[in-house]
C-alpha cells in the first residue's frame, strides 16, 4: 500500500514531470517510441514501485517488525539490546559485515532502528537466504526462569512426536522448558550442525520456509546448490566472504565479549554476480558478565553460555568448500 502523503507528492511531481516529457516527446531528433519507453522506465512511479517491491523480502522474524525507509535504509522495531549491539559494532572489526546503524526514530507510537537496507545495492530480483547461527536459539535466562515442568509443553512435544517423552514425562504429562527447547532444536540442523536455514527467496519465486526438519549436511548442501543455481562463481564468492567474516570474528572485541543467540547470516546475490554475506539480528545478543569467557565452539550446557556460533559458521563453510571442490574435480 502507498501512503496518502506519498500519493499527493507523486501527483504534484508527476504533473511537472509529464509536461516535460510530452514537450520533448515529439521532437524530431529521437523516435517517439524510444522517448516513451525511457519516460515510462524512469518515471517517479516506476522507480518508487520497483524499489518498494525489491525491499520487501522478509524471510524470518515477526511479521510487521520492518518498514521501508528512505535513501537505502530500512526500519526495524527497536530493542535496547539490538541498539547497544549495533552501536558497538560500528566501532568493531565486524563493522563491514553488519548493517550500518543510522539512528533511532519514532514512527507513530513505535520506536524503530533506522539501518542500512542490505538489499538496496542489488539488482532486482535478488536471491536471499537467512541462516540462523548457533547450537541454540534461546537464552539461558529463558529456561532458568521457567524450571518447573509444564503440561502445555508436553502436549506440544507429543503433537510432534508421541514417542519423544521419557517415562517420567509420560507419567507426569509434563516437561521443562529446557527439555522442550532442546527437543525443538534437535528437529532441525541447529543442534547437530550449529545452524539452520530459516528461509530462502530465489528471484521471482515465492519465499520458501519449509526447512524446519532439514538436518543432514547432504540435504542442506542440496538446498544451497539450488539457491546458488550451482553457479561456481557465486559459490566461490560466498566462500571468500565467509573466510573474511571468520577472520573478522577472530579480531573482534565484540565477538569475544558477547553471547550471540538467534543471530543470522544473511546471504544475498543477484543475476549480475554481486554477492554479500552479513551478520544480522542482535535482539538476543547479550554481553558476557563477571569475567566469563567463551570460545563459541565448546559444547553447551546450562550455565556455560556457549552459543556454538563458530560451529555453525565452520559447518556452512565446509558445505560451500565441498561444493567448490566438486566443481574442480
Amino acid at each position: 500500500m502507498f501512503s496518502s502523503r506519498w500519493l499527493i507528492q507523486l501527483e504534484s511531481s508527476s504533473i511537472t514531470f509529464w509536461m516535460k516529457v510530452f514537450r520533448k516527446l515529439f521532437s524530431k531528433k529521437t523516435s517517439m517510441w524510444v522517448k516513451l519507453r525511457k519516460a515510462v522506465r524512469w518515471s517517479p512511479f516506476m522507480q518508487s514501485y520497483t524499489k518498494k517491491n525489491y525491499r520487501w523480502i522478509q524471510l524470518a522474524g515477526h511479521s510487521g517488525g520492518f518498514k521501508p525507509g528512505e535513501n537505502g535504509a530500512i526500519m526495524k522495531k527497536s530493542s535496547k539490546r539490538e541498539v547497544d549491539c549495533l552501536k558497538s559494532l560500528m566501532k568493531d572489526p565486524l563493522k563491514s559485515y553488519v548493517p550500518e546503524f543510522k539512528r533511532q526514530t519514532m514512527e507513530g507510537e513505535d520506536l524503530f532502528i533506522e539501518m542500512q537496507d542490505l538489499l538496496a545495492e542489488f539488482d532486482h530480483p535478488a536471491f536471499v537466504m537467512d541462516c540462523k547461527i548457533g547450537v541454540r536459539t534461546y537464552l539461558e535466562d529463558e529456561v532458568k526462569k521457567n524450571p518447573k515442568p509444564r503440561e502445555d509443553l508436553y502436549l506440544k512435544m507429543i503433537a510432534v512426536d508421541p514417542n519423544e517423552p521419557t517415562e517420567e514425562e509420560n507419567a507426569t504429562c509434563s516437561c521443562t522448558k529446557e527439555r522442550y527447547m532442546q527437543f525443538r532444536e534437535k528437529m532441525s540442523s541447529t543442534t547437530g550442525l550449529g545452524f539452520r536455514i530459516e528461509g530462502i527467496k530465489r528471484g521471482e519465486n515465492n519465499p520458501d520456509k519449509d526447512f524446519k526438519k532439514l538436518k543432514s549436511e547432504e540435504d542442506i548442501a542440496s538446498v544451497i546448490r539450488r539457491f546458488t543455481e550451482n553457479k561456481k562463481d557465486i559459490q566461490a564468492k560466498y566462500m571468500q566472504r565467509l573466510r573474511e567474516i571468520k577472520k573478522a570474528l577472530a579480531e573482534s572485541p565484540f565477538f569475544q565479549s558477547h553471547e550471540l543467540i538467534g543471530s543470522s547470516l544473511l546471504f544475498v546475490h543477484d543475476t549480475k554476480g554481486k554477492v554479500g554475506v552479513w551478520l544480522i539480528d542482535f535482539g538476543k545478543t547479550v554481553p558476557l558478565t563477571n569475567g566469563m569467557v567463551i570460545d563459541h565452539k565448546s559444547p553447551w550446557s546450562l550455565g556455560n553460555h556457549e552459543d556454538g556460533y563458530l560451529i555453525g559458521l565452520e559447518n556452512i563453510m565446509k558445505i560451500f568448500g565441498d561444493l567448490e571442490q566438486k566443481s574442480k574435480s
